[in-house]
């Protein structure tokens, strides 16, 4: 009885999956007296759940060494496939922390969508995805893997579609679901591909097998490249990274996932995939360099946009590709430790901007001003979810970046630099984004402004204070680097840069004198930044036309070979009982010369050939 709660670990998803079912009733249709409101409280109470149990099978597991569960999923024909999972500290831990941030935004959902009647739907694929992620956490197994990856990839559709009678949102929604599709496309054929070659699927027996593999360079380089499209993808990764911001279409409480931990899927899978990559030096660089263009794109594409949601994706990317160069280095444990600390800080990002997006209507960064004196729980949770996503000591990202810096420092000093760049701009960014929105005078739309309902602040506070004991609970669980270790110049320039940032974007943006909208450089070169460096149209004159193409010419081979070879045999067949027709006359002789000419064509093919060949 010890360890019952990580014994029965895999039942925290159940709960999710539960939920979602017994949201679906409250579907505007099937019950009428209630409205939908009981979905969402349903949902809740089956998170909470959730969370409970995670939590308990956390103390249980803590300080233990890993266990294994397995579950016989299909065994035939030589095949075996199992449902394997790791209940382990970092496992049990990453469910937990799913579990506790889907409850959060759940409950901000309550208030956010208070006039919504799509509560049924939303809380039901909520429910899903926390079902998929907490699954995925546990996972052990490669292809299980990639079946929660794909229902990701649909639940991501149907979430960033729920307001469908809106042109753009079907759209982002379309697009979404396309462009991960190219990853997860690539994924399934490394996964069928490894199987014969590694004899297992399971996460654990491959990192053992990797420790001695010897695979053919060009296979090894095919194979892992092909493991890699997937979490590019999923992690919003150049050149596969529109489909994130056009997912911004969806409602806010959705944003609160999609910003961290659903596109944390995709650098989990990586994670757990670090010895098999390594096994080819090509796809470690490749990994690197995705990361790093992403990184350094990513963040410059931030800064040139207005619309609130847009800045904050565009900054995902970003970090998701700082994570890309910490798998490619080799350091496992620090893009753990990265990811961690990113989520609290982007959630609580997202959640300060939801409410005043809620009250004004409007995403556009240039229609604010003035929000400090209006709405100051918001703006310190904004401050406090900044300064937690930079190297900004005391708090979280301070110490994860300080971790990874002091390796490329060591070992690989121009991703040193990339890194450095890229906390610069962030830094920049969200200083130009809490000048824009708190600083200056209000305007037309922020003059109104109070503060949003107490289910919108509660769940904000509480993160809030979590973002701000990240740094003892890393303390607590002994993950902060040595200090005594640690070059003192890495901690120099990331603080530098961080506090540069910081100035240079407060200096600008919460400086009344200064004119707005500020201009950087030529308009053609702000335009680049602005449209996402002209990708979309990149994509037009490239993959979009190739495949038109394509489509033209297998249309045209449909419509005149194969469609013409039919309408050949059919017209041929008219013409053929037309012919016939005339011989119906119902006299003995013709029925009787028909039957002679036929038995002669017959004859006559067949001794043909054999009269060629006499000769």
């Amino acid at each position: 009885m010890t360890h019952f709660f990580s014994q029965t670990i895999w039942l925290v998803p159940c709960y999710a999956l539960i939920g979602a079912v017994l949201a679906i009733p409250w579907s505007p249709g099937l019950i009428r007296r209630t409205g939908p409101r009981p979905a969402g409280y349903i949902s809740i109470f089956m998170t909470l759940l959730a969370f409970a149990h995670s939590l308990l099978a956390l103390r249980e597991i803590w300080h233990q060494a890993p266990e294994y569960l397995s579950f016989s999923w299909l065994h035939a024909a030589g095949l075996n496939i199992t449902l394997d999972l790791e209940v382990s500290a970092v496992t049990v831990g990453a469910a937990a922390g799913i579990a506790g941030l889907n409850l959060l935004a759940q409950i901000y959902a309550v208030a956010y969508l208070e006039m919504d009647w799509g509560w049924a739907r939303f809380y039901s694929l909520i429910a899903l995805f926390e079902a998929g992620m907490c699954l995925l956490a546990l996972c052990n197994s490669l292809f299980f893997s990639y079946v929660v990856l794909e229902i990701l990839t649909l639940g991501t559709y149907l979430i960033v579609g729920m307001w469908y009678n809106q042109p753009l949102v079907v759209t982002g929604a379309r697009d979404a679901f396309l462009t991960k599709r190219v990853g997860d496309l690539v994924l399934l054929m490394a996964v069928v591909a490894l199987l014969p070659i590694a004899g297992t699927w399971n996460f654990t027996e491959l990192a053992q097998w990797a420790q001695t593999a010897q695979l053919e360079p060009r296979v090894a380089t095919l194979l892992t490249l092909a493991l890699v499209a997937g979490p590019v993808a999923k992690c919003a990764q150049f050149p596969l990274h529109l489909w994130l911001d056009e997912a911004m279409e969806g409602p806010y409480p959705a944003t609160i996932l999609r910003n961290t931990v659903v596109v944390e899927t995709g650098a989990w899978v990586l994670i757990k995939l670090q010895p098999v990559i390594a096994l080819s030096p090509v796809a470690s660089q490749v990994v690197i360099w995705i990361g790093a263009v992403t990184a350094i794109g990513a963040s410059l594409i931030s800064i040139a946009q207005i619309d609130i949601k847009r800045v904050l994706s565009y900054l995902v990317s970003a970090y998701m590709g700082l994570v890309f160069v910490a798998v490619g280095t080799g350091q496992t444990q620090t893009a753990l430790m990265f990811l961690f600390t990113y989520t609290i800080a982007m959630a609580l990002l997202v959640m300060s901007t939801g409410g005043i997006v809620l009250n004004n209507i409007s995403q556009n960064l240039t229609h604010y001003g003035g929000l400090w004196s209006r709405r100051p729980i918001s703006g310190i949770c904004l401050l406090v979810g900044a300064g937690s996503l930079v190297a900004l000591p005391p708090l979280g990202g301070f110490w994860a970046l300080v971790q990874m810096g002091d390796f490329l420092w060591k070992n690989q000093p121009l991703l040193f630099g990339v890194l450095l760049a890229v906390n610069g701009l962030s830094a920049f960014s969200l200083a130009r984004l809490f000048g824009s929105m708190f600083g200056g005078k209000p305007t037309a739309m922020t003059v109104r402004s109070p503060e949003g309902l107490w289910l919108l602040v509660m769940p904000m506070m509480v993160l809030m204070g979590l973002a701000l004991h990240v740094p003892l609970l890393l303390l607590q669980w002994q993950l902060l680097p040595d200090w005594s270790q640690i070059d003192r110049t890495v901690v120099f320039l990331l603080v530098f840069l961080t506090i540069d940032g910081l100035a240079l974007g407060s200096l600008i943006y919460l400086n009344e004198g200064w004119k707005k909208p500020v201009r950087f450089g030529p308009q053609f070169l702000q335009d680049f930044f602005a449209y996402d460096l002209y990708t979309a149209k990149l994509y037009k004159v490239t993959i979009v036309f190739f495949v038109g193409i394509v489509s033209q010419a297998v249309y045209w081979f449909d419509r005149f070979i194969v469609d013409g070879v039919v309408n050949l045999v059919g017209l041929a067949t008219v013409f053929g009982g037309q012919s016939l027709r005339y011989n119906i006359s119902g006299q003995t002789q013709f029925y009787v010369l028909s039957i002679l000419l036929g038995i002669s064509l017959f004859l006559f093919a067949i001794v043909f050939p054999l009269f060629n060949l006499s000769f």
